[in-house]
C-alpha cells in the first residue's frame, strides 16, 4: 500500500514550510517515546536520530531558502508488511 503525502511544486517559503513540519512531527515522535522511558540502548537511538533530523533540517533550510524558484516536493510513505 502507497500513500501519496505530497506531490506538486511549491514556492521556496512553503515547501519549507512543509518540509519543517514534517521533520518536527517525526522529532515528536521519536521525543514522546523517549519520555515513556525507554531503555539506554534505545534512548541513545532516538537521541541520534534526533540529532539527525535536525541537521538535515538545518541543511535543507540552507538549500531552499535562497532560492528564489519554486522547489517540486514528491514525498509518499510505503506500507509493507511482514
Amino acid at each position: 500500500m502507497n500513500i501519496q503525502l505530497i506531490e506538486g511544486q511549491f514556492s521556496s517559503r512553503d515547501a519549507l514550510k512543509i518540509i519543517t513540519e514534517i521533520i518536527h512531527v517525526n522529532i515528536r515522535f521519536h521525543e514522546n517515546k523517549i519520555e515513556e522511558h525507554a531503555n539506554e540502548k534505545d534512548l541513545k537511538t532516538r537521541e541520534n536520530q534526533i540529532k539527525q533530523l535536525q541537521k538535515k533540517l538545518f541543511e535543507v533550510g540552507d538549500l531552499i531558502k535562497y532560492n528564489e524558484n519554486n522547489v517540486n516536493l514528491k514525498s509518499s510513505i510505503e506500507i509493507i508488511q511482514t
